[in-house]
């Protein structure tokens, strides 16, 4: 059992969120009033999870999307209100991190992804080298082949433009919504780019510079993160942990 100050210090040693330039607050973003012996996870704050971390009598929350984002409107009403009421009626303290955790390199959502993909990253790009570049134990044929690997993997079908028939050696990658990564992605000298959404322009680049694109699902390519995160830190403060999936298509 611990307190909630000790345990975002044992999260903060980790990221070390001080270094990044975030859309939101990084670590405790509510404060609740329970001593700590069990820790959820879970990707986003959603009512769903904070109902499921109550009903499974969590103590706190650990996420990577949190409750609070630079450009909100601010006022406390309607879903808000009600996530809020929820974890304050219950005690409940919830810790969030967005950058921080995509970018560590070995419980972050990028350097999970990889060991669920079976990728080995060998560099790092983009803006605060949030991006991952590397390849997998042997290449892929072509694209498709890339795509029904990931896939397969990630147990949700994959959208895939772009690349020709080419064989895929190098890949980048990066979770989530980075599919503006992708042009600098291209400049690694990779095959095959792999995120969370596509937008209108990157179907027409990967055609025209013969990259391939994989379009993995936002929720799907950043499910790993948190529970690697979270699992690290309660073996090391002897606390219990469980990670729950609340399934969302996008």
């Amino acid at each position: 059992m611990t307190d909630a100050k000790i345990l975002g210090q044992a999260f903060d040693a980790l990221l070390q969120p001080e270094k990044f330039r975030d859309y939101g607050p990084n670590g405790l973003q509510v404060e609740g009033e329970r001593d700590i012996q069990l820790l959820v996870s879970g990707v986003t704050a959603s009512r769903a999870l904070i109902e499921a971390a109550i009903a499974a009598k969590a103590d706190a929350i650990v996420v990577h999307h949190g409750l609070f984002w630079r450009g909100q409107d601010g006022r406390v009403t309607g879903w808000m209100r009600e996530r809020l009421r929820l974890l304050l009626a219950h005690g409940m303290h919830l810790f969030a991190y967005h950058l921080p955790l995509d970018a560590h390199p070995e419980l972050g959502n990028n350097a999970q992804l990889a060991r669920v993909l079976g990728l080995q990253a060998d560099g790092r790009f983009g803006e605060q080298e949030l991006g991952f570049v590397g390849a997998g134990a042997q290449a892929w044929s072509d694209p498709q082949a890339l795509a029904k690997h990931v896939a397969a993997q990630l147990g949700r079908s994959v959208t895939c433009v772009g690349g020709g028939d080419r064989p895929v050696r190098r890949v980048a990658w990066c979770t989530g919504g980075a599919q503006s990564y992708f042009e600098v992605a291209i400049a690694q000298g990779v095959d095959a780019f792999i995120t969370g959404e596509i937008s209108e322009p990157q179907a027409h680049l990967a055609r025209e510079t013969g990259v391939a694109f994989l379009a993995c699902g936002h929720h799907a390519t950043e499910r790993y993160g948190a529970p690697a995160l979270a699992a690290h830190v309660a073996q090391n403060l002897g606390l219990q942990h469980l990670f729950i999936e609340i399934d969302n298509p996008a």
